[in-house]
């Protein structure tokens, strides 16, 4: 696929998969109503928005690499046709997850209701879930030793200090 083409494919599917994720499923559950007034709320907000923000930074950038490096796009129809182990990649195996999960949990700590927390870690199981039975065992079938070699050395969900050189 054309690097274009992937890019274009890949803000569409940004728009549909996560904005559905991480931006309607939540604003359908509480509106984005804030919290009402509480002694611990002005900390919850600014570390919700500093998840948010990270959420955001690092789901672009996921999303970028998929394009410019693997010449595909996240969306299962037309994945990338190389393993994408650089950038944000060369510390944390699932970034798009992990930005999913950042986004919604900042959420949680910033608006009212009791259903966006709950969502926040539905997602998490479910998500941690999918990628241990379903996408590592597709990736290893796809990419081989490539993949078993970067699973070896840059973990699933808790990113690395420093970047895995894979040379």
């Amino acid at each position: 696929m054309r690097k274009s083409t992937a890019a274009t494919a890949s803000a569409l599917f940004l728009l549909a998969g996560p904005g559905t994720v991480a931006g309607l499923i939540p604003y359908l559950l509480n509106r984005w109503r804030p919290r009402p007034p509480h002694p611990l709320r002005p900390l919850a907000r600014t570390t919700g928005a500093l998840l948010i923000t990270a959420g955001l930074a690092l789901l672009t950038q996921a999303f970028h690499r998929f394009a410019g490096e693997g010449s595909g796009t996240p969306a299962p129809a037309a994945p990338p046709a190389a393993l994408v182990t650089g950038g944000v990649y060369r510390h944390v195996r699932n970034p798009m997850y992990l930005a999913l999960i950042a986004i919604t949990t900042g959420q949680a700590l910033i608006f009212a209701g009791p259903w966006t927390p709950l969502y926040a870690a539905l997602l998490t199981a479910l998500t941690t879930t999918y990628v241990r039975h379903r996408e590592e065992p597709a990736l290893r079938r796809r990419f081989g030793p490539a993949y078993d070699r970067y699973r070896r050395n840059v973990p699933a969900w808790i990113p690395r200090p420093t970047p895995w050189n894979p040379t």
